[in-house]
């Protein structure tokens, strides 16, 4: 029973398959039929992906099947036996993903459990999202689209079996804390990487061909400068709104920079002090945005205003470089970076908070020597909650022997809350390694 119930499963995605092929979206027709393969692994996400896949399916049958009956009826052709059929195909893919949510489905595939959910999550989330992006986006935003049209959904399918595999990993928070400078410099590499290739003509690499120069800064001062231009600020605060200030731990091409300086410095890291992570970056945020607004006022051209952000990029590189090295800490982004601040404090509106249980936490200074943006002084430690600089990058929770330090949410458990924020930020890291570029 159980083989012949998986074999329907595997039939009901070929199915799908095939009336992706009829519309001649052979990606899709590719992916789907790939899908069944993820059900021989017994992955537990695997099966959950797989069901939510077939629902879907069901819907999509239904639609279709609506669509096809008006049109036999609007030829006067007759349409019964095509409504039987549909309905059989759709009473299929419905009963195959609902089996695969049963119990008896649930001892088939053994493995990942605990994590199977968030993982699933991650997975589909990753792929909706690409997809999404494919579908409103002018230009093929992904690159196997521009290197073969039609194959981006082949590689939204690997994008969303990677989220899903970091999602496991990084459930446990020591992995996550090994993990998260491993994956944020990999982001950053391909970034550049991207690039400069593209630069040296291969032009396929760049998102529009329309450069602008990757300093943070620039998110909020580019805009005001040109008048214009409203992508990287409308993506910037649509992440901050979904993961708060993690933005600048996981997902900022330039913070990896700073990360690994840091990492290069002593240990423990320096703690800097309020006057500088917060009035040192609320001196720079006045000093780009005010600056971009005078250099418009006074018509300088754009390749004079360019050059000055390129001084201020490289300013920041050169704090990262000796102050971030030398103290140990992220020095770029805890006290140079504007937009690190503004993330800090439009990341106060989201409910996501890092919390210290201090009927746990025996002062050890665990959670202290591991943050490096120095969030996590004596004060606030007996206040119970980092300070505005944190960026909930988590290293602190796989740090704490004691497991003292959670995520919070409204309405979760520490374990659900977690779960929930790393499969945001995995699918969004998975996300931005697909389409961003320049």
């Amino acid at each position: 029973m159980n083989a012949l119930m998986l074999s329907l499963a595997a039939l009901a995605h070929l199915l799908l398959a095939a009336h992706a092929l009829r519309r001649g979206d052979w990606g899709l027709c590719a992916a789907l039929a790939a899908l069944p393969l993820l059900l021989l692994t017994r992955q537990g996400w695997a099966r959950l992906a797989a069901s939510a896949t077939l629902l879907a399916g069901a819907a999509l049958w239904v639609s279709a099947g609506a669509e096809f009956i008006q049109l036999r009826q609007a030829f006067g052709e007759p349409w019964l036996r095509l409504a039987l059929i549909m309905a059989a195909v759709c009473g299929l893919t419905l009963a195959s993903g609902l089996w695969l949510l049963g119990a008896r489905a649930q001892t088939l595939f053994p493995r990942g459990r605990g994590a199977e959910l968030p993982q699933a999550a991650a997975f589909l989330l990753t792929a909706g999202l690409l997809a999404l992006a494919s579908a409103k986006a002018k230009a093929p935003v992904l690159l196997a689209d521009r290197f073969l049209p039609g194959s981006g959904w082949l590689e939204a399918l690997l994008l969303a079996l990677y989220a899903a595999w970091l999602t496991g990993r990084i459930l446990d928070p020591r992995q996550h804390r090994l993990l998260r400078p491993r994956i944020w410099a990999a982001f950053s590499a391909l970034f550049f990487g991207q690039l400069a290739l593209g630069l040296a003509g291969f032009t396929d690499l760049l998102m529009t061909g329309r450069l602008h120069l990757p300093v943070p800064a620039l998110i909020a001062a580019g805009p005001l400068f040109r008048g214009e231009g409203l992508f990287m600020p409308i993506l910037f605060a649509s992440t901050v709104l979904l993961v708060g200030p993690a933005w600048c731990s996981h997902l900022c091409y330039i913070g990896a920079w700073d990360d690994l300086s840091s990492r290069r410095g002593p240990k423990p890291p320096r703690v800097l002090p309020r006057a500088w992570t917060v009035g040192g970056r609320l001196a720079a945020l006045a000093l780009t945005c005010g600056g971009a607004l005078g250099l418009r006022a006074l018509g300088v051209p754009g390749g004079t205003a360019a050059l000055l952000a390129a001084a201020f990029g490289l300013a920041g590189v050169g704090v990262m470089l000796f102050a971030s090295q030398r103290l140990g800490t992220m020095a770029h982004c805890t006290a140079f970076c504007p937009i690190g601040l503004v993330g800090n404090l439009l990341g106060r509106l989201v409910p996501w908070r890092m919390e210290i249980r201090l009927d746990a936490c025996t002062r050890c200074g665990s959670c202290a020597r591991a943050c490096r943006y120095s969030a996590l002084t004596p004060l606030e430690i007996e206040a119970g909650r980092p300070g505005l600089s944190c960026t909930l990058c988590g290293d602190c929770v796989g740090a704490c022997p004691h497991e003292a330090m959670r995520y919070r949410f409204p309405g979760l458990s520490p374990t659900a809350a977690r779960a929930s924020f790393l499969t945001l930020v995995a699918a969004l890291h998975a996300v931005f390694l697909g389409v961003a570029r320049i």
